[in-house]
């Protein structure tokens, strides 16, 4: 009997604390501005920065963990539509606190050919608003930016459904570049 009231009030301060986090959390990056600049390593050791895609749209997702039901399916769908994205003149580029080992045998297994960049430390998810600190664990948060040519937030998703995300970026670059 204490041995679960201590681990439900254990589980209740947790909640709390994780919360209480989140409410505390900056609201994001407002369109309009500039993207927070990056430098990281992909699965080849090979370093990419922000300045690398100027000129083109980027499509910068982050995602909480490689080889997840969720994070593959999103990654295979950008895979799938990979090249609509790039007719309408987007990279297509993906962040998670993985490792670039672990980016490799991802995008291995599922055949992605598009950049998966190692950010072990957290701290350009964090400059995105997109990181989600569980005391010692980082993970990623399912942020996606579109990012335009001169290196400025187009459009931000923080609320992303992995069934139809690749879609809804393809539909939203459709429609800004008919504006234009």
């Amino acid at each position: 009997m204490l041995l679960k009231l201590f681990f439900y009030t254990a589980v209740l301060l947790i909640a709390i604390l994780g919360y209480r986090s989140f409410a505390h959390t900056p609201h994001g990056l407002a369109v309009g501005e500039d993207a927070p600049n990056f430098t990281l390593s992909d699965a080849a050791g090979k370093s990419h920065s922000l300045s690398d895609y100027r000129g083109r749209y980027l499509v910068l997702y982050f995602y909480p963990k490689d080889d997840t039901p969720g994070c593959t399916k999103e990654a295979c769908h950008f895979r799938d539509d990979l090249s609509q994205l790039e007719k309408l003149g987007a990279k297509v580029v993906g962040i998670s606190v993985d490792s670039s080992e672990s980016h490799g045998k991802f995008a291995e297994k599922y055949k992605l050919p598009f950049t998966l960049l190692a950010d072990t430390d957290g701290k350009v998810a964090d400059s995105y608003h997109a990181l989600s600190n569980f005391f010692v664990v980082k993970i990623a948060k399912r942020h996606t930016f579109l990012i335009d040519a001169d290196g400025k937030i187009k459009k931000t998703y923080t609320n992303v459904n992995v069934s139809n995300h690749s879609q809804q970026i393809i539909d939203d670059l459709k429609a800004i570049q008919n504006m234009q």
